[in-house]
């Protein structure tokens, strides 16, 4: 025997263990789930700045971005005019600061109507069968129309105003929402968990609430960033053609529409809130992506 022990409430030593730094565990929390999932830290990070850029424009050193100055119009960008001035003298630099508040709330705005009204559709849709075939036909009738032409149709009957943008580009969205949560919906409704629940006279309504709804969350959440993105880039088109915001709203559809005309010789017009709104949308197309990987046990196994 290696050790003898004296009496019975002696402890054999334990033997010397060589120095071994230990090791380094990954961080928990929030800082690890940025740490595994750097596209949602990258676009989460460039949507906050563009969002506190637009919630604080009137403290960015910005004028009234509808002021107009036919004396200093078509100014280059310089250190008075850091984006130049467009043909009616108006700053440049304060109306694409402005035009974030109208593309955020557009983006979010449609996100969230289409979704809560396209997870209404699809539980609905999904869990009824008798509603199912009526609903999706008349679902399938608004997708084969293109969004962006369904809205300038819907927005031809009506005036130009931001709400009514919201409106038209939310409805062109909903058939999208609903017919993905009643694909995941239809999977759901043949678990044994569900079946189950049915089995011991659950009733629907908390079937739907209890087993259905959680597990709709994660997929219509990254649809909802996908959502936002292409509402932004549908506002600026309206806009671009003359269906959008009315063009006394700085939005950067209209900022690029009032440019276009002199592209040519002044096209800082133009650039400045392209570059914008394509730094947004790339914000939230990277926070959706790394949404996805996140929320999907899949591409979660991968990471």
């Amino acid at each position: 025997m290696s050790a003898i022990l004296e009496r019975p409430g002696d402890v054999a030593a334990a033997p010397p263990q060589p120095d071994v730094l230990p090791a380094i565990r990954p961080a928990k929390g929030f800082i690890g789930f940025l740490r595994r999932y750097p596209t949602t830290a990258i676009g989460g990070s460039l949507l906050l700045v563009i969002l506190l850029i637009a919630v604080f424009a009137p403290l960015l050193w910005t004028t009234d971005p509808t002021a107009l100055a036919p004396a200093r119009r078509t100014r280059e960008p310089s250190v008075m005019y850091w984006f130049g001035t467009d043909m009616l003298g108006r700053d440049v630099y304060s109306r694409v600061l402005y035009g974030a508040r109208i593309s955020l709330l557009v983006g979010f705005s449609v996100a969230i109507l289409s979704s809560v009204v396209g997870l209404a559709i699809g539980l609905f849709s999904g869990f009824i069968r008798w509603a199912d075939t009526i609903i999706m036909r008349i679902m399938d009738g608004l997708m084969s129309i293109p969004s962006i032409l369904l809205a300038i149709a819907l927005m031809a009957l009506t005036r130009a105003s931001v709400s009514n943008v919201i409106m038209a580009i939310t409805i062109a969205e909903i058939p999208r929402v609903s017919r993905l949560v009643r694909g995941v919906v239809l999977s759901l409704r043949e678990q044994p968990y569900v079946d189950a629940a049915v089995a011991a006279g659950t009733p629907t309504f908390m079937i739907v609430w209890r087993h259905i709804l959680p597990n709709t969350l994660a997929p219509i959440t990254v649809q909802a960033t996908y959502i936002c993105a292409s509402a932004m880039i549908a506002e600026s088109i309206l806009s671009f053609i003359g269906a959008g915001t009315p063009p006394i709203i700085p939005s950067w559809g209209n900022i690029m529409a009032e440019g276009r005309a002199l592209w040519q010789v002044k096209p800082y017009i133009v650039f400045f809130p392209a570059i914008f709104l394509s730094l947004t949308v790339l914000a939230v197309n990277l926070l959706g992506d790394g949404l996805r990987d996140a929320l999907d046990p899949r591409m979660a196994k991968r990471v």
